[in-house]
């Protein structure tokens, strides 16, 4: 599973939340100058890896930033989690905005690797007030979507807290195993042919 994300979305903080790894982490872009790896364990016979992959800026298919060195490590994966700060500091800042660039570097890098199953994790919910909270993931959603025509999960967590983190994990797992499993037509298929 590879993580996705703006410096600063928060993906070597859900890597410390979920896995034994234990990337640095702090509050300025660009922490993570190497991809990091940590296996999420979802039960004692069931764990997957997680990479996260130093922070995508705009530009980075061209070459800006240390995207380009480490989007090729995206491509051994086979679901992208896309982490959006929807809480962001800055008041220039626009999540979807930012979220919509990082879908275009990974267009403009490798198509195939903006095919692999995406799904959506909205990040610092803790930043935002409780009462706040659905009203500010669905105003996003509903601006991302018009702006991307994304369809795919979405899960709304606080990395730092670890809220929000058990559903991720499982449906991850979930997923990985079903496209671990073979169709049974295929197995029949193979089955007859090696009779004949």
């Amino acid at each position: 599973v590879g993580l996705l994300g703006l410096p600063n979305a928060g993906k070597s903080t859900l890597i410390r939340a979920i896995s034994a790894a234990r990337p640095k982490v702090a509050d300025y872009p660009f922490t993570t100058l190497h991809p990091n790896l940590g296996v999420v364990r979802v039960d004692a016979e069931k764990s997957f890896v997680m990479a996260d992959v130093p922070g995508l800026i705009e530009g980075a298919a061209d070459g800006a930033g240390l995207g380009i060195r480490f989007l090729k490590h995206l491509q051994r994966t086979r679901i992208l989690l896309h982490l959006v700060d929807i809480a962001p500091i800055d008041p220039d800042a626009d999540p979807v905005r930012d979220a919509k660039a990082i879908v275009g570097e990974l267009v403009k890098h490798d198509p195939e690797l903006a095919n692999k199953p995406r799904w959506l994790v909205l990040n610092k919910l803790d930043l935002i007030p409780e009462e706040d909270r659905e009203k500010a993931i669905k105003d996003f959603l509903k601006a991302y979507k018009k702006a991307t025509k994304y369809d795919g999960p979405v899960f709304p967590i606080a990395a730092i807290s670890g809220e929000g983190t058990k559903p991720l994990i499982y449906a991850i797992q979930e997923a990985l195993e079903q496209m671990a499993r073979p169709e049974v037509d295929d197995e029949s298929e193979t089955a007859d042919s090696e009779d004949a």
